[in-house]
C-alpha cells in the first residue's frame, strides 16, 4: 500500500494524501489508425558523467522504446528535450542519430526529427542567407540519417526577419529542397518568448494568413502543421483552411482531447509534449477512438487534462520539469535531475499537486514507488514526513 504523504498546498497549508490504485493502462498498444499521434520526448541526464549536461543514452533511448511500444510516434529533439534550453545542436544531432538507429530495431517504430537553426549564433551580422544555410545543414543531416523532418520555428529568423517576405523566402528555399513532406512547426511565444512575432506579425490573425500562404505554395512538400498556441478556436479556424492533404497536428496541451476528437467537420492529429507524460492513457484513448467508442475515449482523457494544464501552466516553457518529474515517479529514470538544473524551475507545491493530479488521472504505475520518490523529494525540500529519515 502506498504511504501517506504530507503535501504542501499553494496557500501554505499542508494536506495528507495517499495515492492509489495503480494505473490499469497497458504497457503496449498497436498503432492507432484514426489519428497520427507523436509524443515529443524528453531526455534523461547522466548524473554520473563528469561532463556537464551529458545525456544518459541508455535511459533516454529506453524511453523512446516505451513510447513506440504504446503505438506512439516519437518527435525527436524538440523543445520537450530542452532543445535550445540546454540541449545544443551537437547533442541534438547525436540524439537524433541514436534515436533513428534505435527506431530501426523496433518493429513499427515511427520517428520524425526537429530541424532548426540553433547551431547559428545570432549577431548583428546574421543574414537571411545564414539562416537558410543553417536550416539546410540540419535538414540534410536528418535526411541523410534516414529521418523525416519537423521544420522547427527559428529564433534567429524571428530576430532577423523584417517582413513576412523574409519568412516566405526562407521557407520557399528549404521546402523546395526537402526530399519528403515535412511537418511545419509553429511554436507560440508562451513556449518560447524568442519566437514572438513569428511569420512576420505580432497579430496572430495576420501571422496565420502569412503561414497559410506558405502552406498553399508548398502543399505537396508539407505533411502537416503543428501549432502550439494554446488557443483552440484559432487552431480550429486554421485547420478549416488547410490545403487538401495537409494535416493539423495539435500542439495544444490544454485542449488536445477535444481537438483530436473533432467537431463533426474536421479534427486534429497530435504532436504533443504531454503525450510523453500520459503515453499509456493517450494510447488507450486512441484505441477507443479507433473503435468508435467516444464515451470511453473521453473518460480516459478527461482526467489527464487538469494534469496537463498544471504541467503547462505559466511560465509554460518550464513544463519540461513536470514531464521529467512524472517519468521519475514512474520509474523510467533513477533521479529528478535535468540539463541545466531545470528541475528547479518548478516549486515543491507545483510538484506535489502534479503528484495528486497524476494519481487522479490513473497514471502512477506503482503508487508505492511513486510515493516513496515523492516523499524523498518532499524531505529534500524540508517538508516533514511521518516516518521519513532526517
Amino acid at each position: 500500500m502506498a504511504r501517506k504523504l504530507v503535501l504542501p498546498q499553494a496557500d501554505g497549508s499542508l494536506q495528507t494524501y495517499t495515492a492509489g490504485p495503480a494505473s490499469h493502462y497497458a504497457s503496449t498498444a498497436p498503432i492507432a489508425h484514426s489519428r497520427v499521434a507523436y509524443a515529443a520526448a524528453h531526455v534523461v541526464l547522466d548524473t554520473q558523467s563528469a561532463q556537464p549536461n551529458q545525456i544518459d543514452w541508455e535511459a533516454t533511448l529506453a524511453y523512446r522504446h516505451h513510447l513506440w511500444s504504446l503505438g506512439l510516434a516519437v518527435a525527436e529533439a524538440m523543445d520537450t528535450s530542452q532543445r535550445s534550453m540546454g540541449l545544443d545542436w551537437p547533442a541534438a544531432s547525436e540524439l537524433m542519430q541514436r534515436s533513428l538507429a534505435a527506431a530501426k530495431t523496433h518493429p513499427g517504430a515511427r520517428i520524425a526529427c526537429g530541424a532548426g537553426t540553433d547551431q547559428l549564433v545570432f549577431s548583428a551580422d546574421t543574414t537571411i542567407e545564414d539562416i537558410k544555410h543553417a536550416y539546410e545543414e540540419q535538414c540534410r543531416f536528418i535526411e541523410d540519417a534516414g529521418g523525416r523532418i519537423i521544420l522547427m520555428a527559428s529564433r534567429v529568423l524571428a530576430a532577423r526577419a523584417q517582413t513576412p517576405e523574409d519568412y516566405m523566402h526562407v521557407y520557399d528555399h528549404i521546402l523546395s529542397q526537402v526530399a519528403h513532406p515535412v511537418i511545419i512547426h509553429w511554436l507560440g511565444a508562451m513556449f518560447d518568448p524568442a519566437l514572438t512575432g513569428y511569420w512576420g506579425s505580432h497579430d496572430l490573425d495576420i501571422a496565420m494568413e502569412n503561414c497559410l500562404a506558405i502552406l498553399q505554395r508548398h502543399a505537396t512538400k508539407i505533411d502537416g502543421i503543428k501549432i502550439s498556441l494554446l488557443d483552440a478556436e484559432r487552431e480550429i479556424a486554421m485547420r478549416r483552411r488547410l490545403p487538401a492533404g495537409i494535416k493539423m497536428y495539435t500542439g495544444d496541451d490544454f485542449n488536445y482531447a477535444d481537438l483530436m476528437l473533432g467537431d463533426g467537420q474536421d479534427y486534429s492529429h497530435a504532436l504533443l509534449g504531454i503525450f510523453d507524460a500520459i503515453a499509456p492513457a493517450a494510447a488507450a484513448a486512441l484505441q477507443q477512438l479507433d473503435a468508435g467508442n467516444i464515451e470511453r475515449y473521453t473518460t480516459i482523457l478527461e482526467p489527464t487534462v487538469p494534469l496537463s494544464r498544471h504541467i503547462f501552466q505559466a511560465p509554460t516553457f518550464n513544463y519540461k520539469a513536470g514531464i521529467v518529474f512524472l517519468a521519475y515517479l514512474n520509474g523510467h529514470q533513477e533521479h529528478f535531475k535535468m540539463i541545466g538544473g531545470l528541475e528547479k524551475a518548478r516549486s515543491i507545491q507545483h510538484l506535489a499537486q502534479l503528484f495528486v493530479l497524476a494519481d487522479q488521472a490513473h497514471l502512477l504505475v506503482d503508487p508505492d514507488l511513486a510515493s516513496a520518490r515523492m516523499q524523498a523529494t518532499l524531505v529534500e525540500a524540508g517538508i516533514t514526513q511521518e516516518g521519513a529519515p532526517f
